[in-house]
């Protein structure tokens, strides 16, 4: 394994620059996800540490060793790809040893890590098969397993679970995280699943056109997002928002109505100062029916438009001087549309962005 060092990293078509000079250390064994919308640069990056993409300016180091112009077989990473990128006539095992077989290894060897490959990975059973044998999920366990038994300093994932169903997609992350447990080699993962990135990341690295909002553990960024864009992308449903104006220690909303400021971020805005209050739906529920209501709070009477039923929980739609706010109710309640119900908004969890910029006040 072996530390990934991108240092002012960018990439142009021509005129046009999709990577905007990124800096970025990747330590070894860690796990880093690439998180953003389509177009925001992730995969772009990817490919420019694999080799797959020229580097327009900038470094990429792998293991200490500037990579800029080595060819991918010479940057000792392996990639896995959406598609799988399997031989259709090669069965399972052959499909593992490949890449061991062009690189000259003996037959012993090959046979040996395409063993250990099958046992982590659950697939000695199915050696003799042939892809079009294998469920979705097997398959990309293979298209990993081809990657494993190169023994690589690093493996890249470029959104390998897309063409999955939801419950392959739950499982299948389970498979990626246990893998990295056991082999602890530094991995590189691109999604533009929010949810991926929570569970499996080490750390997250929020992209948005060609440039990095935001690095940190998941929780850092769920709980701390630096500006407007992480808030509403990381974390489902997103974020609330709500714009109001500094007035007297406290929010002013559009209608008049007012939510004390966050205590923690009391003396962070000016009076007069527009700011927009963001507060996630786990973090206002109908009195009483929260997952905590320890702390400082504020309490608004607000009517119910509509009422998603999800189990023990129900996702509740009501409105906040005009803007819609989604809020979570817990526990076996129904509640319908046009019930008048006392919402309790958790202050201590609560954010404040500024509004001409979108930062965090915390990070101001």
């Amino acid at each position: 394994m072996a530390e990934i060092t991108l240092t002012g990293v960018e990439k142009r078509y021509g005129a046009l620059r999709v990577v905007h000079g990124i800096d970025l250390t990747i330590a070894q064994g860690e796990f880093v996800v690439l998180v953003g919308p389509s177009g925001c640069g992730k995969s772009t990056t990817l490919r420019m540490i694999a080799g797959l993409e020229d580097i327009s300016g900038g470094q990429v180091r792998i293991g200490g060793r500037v990579v800029n112009d080595l060819p991918p077989r010479k940057r000792n990473i392996s990639m896995v790809f959406q598609n799988y990128a399997l031989y259709p006539h090669m069965n399972v095992r052959d499909n593992l040893g490949f890449g061991l077989k062009i690189a000259g290894q003996t037959p012993d060897m090959i046979a040996k890590r395409v063993d250990e490959a099958a046992q982590i990975l659950g697939l000695a059973d199915l050696l003799d098969r042939t892809p079009a044998e294998l469920s979705g999920g097997q398959r990309q366990r293979v298209a990993m397993g081809r990657a494993i038994v190169r023994h690589p300093d690093a493996f890249l994932f470029d959104e390998p679970l897309s063409n999955l169903d939801a419950k392959l997609r739950g499982q299948m992350r389970a498979e990626i995280k246990k893998l990295h447990q056991q082999v602890k080699t530094t991995v590189v993962y691109v999604t533009h699943d929010q949810v991926e990135a929570m569970t499996l990341a080490d750390r997250i690295v929020v992209m948005r056109d060609g440039q990095i909002e935001q690095v940190g553990t998941p929780m850092q960024v769920f709980n701390h997002p630096a500006n407007i864009f992480v808030a509403t992308f990381i974390g489902s449903p997103p974020m609330n928002l709500l714009p109001g104006t500094i007035s007297g220690g406290a929010v002013r909303l559009a209608d008049g109505s007012a939510v004390p400021v966050p205590p923690r971020l009391t003396g962070r805005a000016a009076e007069g100062q527009a700011v927009t209050l963001g507060i996630r739906a786990d973090d206002i529920s109908p009195v009483g029916h929260g997952l905590s209501q320890d702390g400082p709070g504020a309490e608004l009477d607000l009517s119910v438009v509509l009422a998603e039923p999800l189990g023990m929980e129900s996702l509740i739609y009501t409105r906040v001087a005009g803007q819609e706010v989604q809020a979570k109710l817990y526990g076996p309640r129904l509640v319908n549309p046009g019930d008048r119900l006392t919402f309790r908004l958790a202050l201590d969890r609560a954010h404040l962005f500024d509004a001409a910029s979108g930062r965090s006040l915390e990070a101001i």
